[in-house]
């Protein structure tokens, strides 16, 4: 099973504000299921990573 990330947990990944994490849900650039609150699956996270990057990353 994918490990569940936080809002929190994403936006520091990645390096951007909570609200730019919101914005990408919104506009569907990035998955996420709502269970009490926020969650973004790694999978997904990783995906959006290939999809919108201009590097190669390692896994997370």
């Amino acid at each position: 099973m994918d490990k569940l990330l936080t809002l929190k947990e994403t936006a520091q990944v990645l390096r951007v504000s909570e609200r730019t994490i919101m914005r990408y849900l919104k506009s569907g650039k990035l998955k996420a299921s709502k269970v009490g609150q926020w969650r973004i699956s790694q999978k997904d996270l990783e995906e959006f990573l290939n999809k919108y990057s201009n590097k190669k990353h390692a896994k997370i």
